[in-house]
């Protein structure tokens, strides 16, 4: 009997299979330029995803995610309260942001994911740019990957509008905001 850290840990030679988010291991994040000299960072703590990976045919592939709104941080209580509000994510009539694929390409590790953004009942369709960077049988005997992506959206395009103008010009707040995703997923047994 293998106690799991026997267990290899090297890349899977296949990946098809369903796959639940590991969110102790991933990240969703976002990056916006603030006063018009600087970035700030954000992410979600809560949220829950599935996906259907199928290497031979990715378009069988499928992603769904479900974000918390009110699990916002970007280490400042004050900001985080502001994001929740109602000049932003409104969390307390909006509290959930999703995603569902509608369509999935792969071209090598690079996988194309595009689908349905939804905030504050808003709904446009993303591509986000994933690589894969890599898979394993961890040592509790759990097949994992590991993706990587980003992509830019303008957060107005979401009725997310609030802004202050500064008196050097520009803006508090940019209006592109740059999504990324640190995920790992654990194959469904």
């Amino acid at each position: 009997m293998t106690t799991g850290f026997d267990a290899p840990t090297t890349a899977i030679d296949d990946i098809t299979g369903d796959y639940t988010l590991d969110v102790s291991h991933s990240r969703l994040g976002f990056v916006a330029r603030h006063a018009m000299v600087t970035k700030v960072r954000g992410q979600f703590g809560a949220f829950t995803g599935t996906a259907r990976i199928d290497e031979a045919n990715p378009s069988a592939s499928k992603v769904d995610l479900s974000i918390d709104v009110a699990s916002v941080e970007t280490g400042s209580a004050d900001r985080d309260g502001h994001l929740k509000s109602g000049d932003f994510f409104d969390a307390e009539t909006y509290p959930t942001i999703t995603f569902t694929s509608t369509k999935v390409e792969r071209d090598g590790d690079d996988w194309n994911i595009t689908g349905d953004l939804t905030i504050k009942d808003v709904t446009k369709p993303v591509t986000i740019e994933f690589e894969q960077t890599g898979s394993a049988v961890d040592p509790f005997g759990n097949t994992r990957v590991g993706f990587e992506g980003d992509v830019t959206v303008n957060r107005k395009d979401w009725g997310l509008t609030w802004n202050a103008a500064l008196e050097t010009g520009g803006v508090l707040v940019s209006e592109k905001i740059k999504l990324e995703f640190d995920v790992s997923a654990i194959r469904n047994a």
